[in-house]
């Protein structure tokens, strides 16, 4: 009975200290085009696991816009309840020339029922190709930093940072990165997410 009893409580205060992080994207945290375990969420996961009793759960998918992700959020919330949410969206917004208005307002949205549930939020910012007018990509990339700002979250600038412009790094649409890019990744978005941890 006392063995049991010791295994049970054990097991609580294991459980107490684990901590859930949920990344919220679209295919570039889905690992588009890459093996699933040489994703960049995947090799966070494996970071956190050295570091601690950590869970990430990847509710990434490939296409999603922000309004797909902002009606995705409460389910998300209440079934992981997690203790730190990654949001990483918006690109496919400004890929299909979505107004910036609405991606904020989703963004906003994502943000706010995160801190509502207790998490701690890490936004991820991305750019678009300047073909699609200097006016539009400039506004589209001052969103996140505003959104960033008004809920005083910390902001990683742009998640492609030293990968979108080399070749080699990137896959033959110029839109997704390849496997070997996946560890930069990380590297973008670690120093805004180790002091949340």
């Amino acid at each position: 009975m006392r063995t049991a009893l010791l295994i049970v409580l054990l097991f609580v205060s294991a459980s107490a200290f684990s901590k859930t992080v949920l990344v919220i994207g679209d295919s570039i945290s889905a690992g588009y085009g890459v093996e699933l375990e040489d994703g960049w969420v995947n090799l966070l996961r494996e970071r956190l696991q050295e570091k601690g009793d950590y869970e990430v759960i990847n509710a990434s998918i490939s296409g999603n816009t922000t309004t797909m992700g902002v009606g995705r959020t409460p389910a998300l919330l209440k079934k992981h309840q997690p203790d730190l949410v990654i949001i990483e969206l918006g690109g496919n917004d400004g890929l299909q020339g979505h107004p910036l208005k609405v991606m904020e307002r989703n963004l906003s949205e994502m943000v706010r029922l995160s801190q509502e549930a207790g998490a701690e939020v890490l936004l991820v910012g991305i750019q678009i190709p300047p073909n699609y007018g200097s006016r539009y990509t400039q506004e589209f990339f001052e969103t996140f930093p505003r959104v960033a700002a008004h809920f005083d979250v910390p902001l990683v600038p742009f998640i492609l940072e030293r990968v979108a412009t080399v070749d080699d790094l990137m896959q033959r649409d110029g839109v997704h990165p390849t496997a070997e890019a996946q560890p930069l990744l990380l590297e973008n978005v670690w120093p805004h997410l180790e002091p949340l941890l």
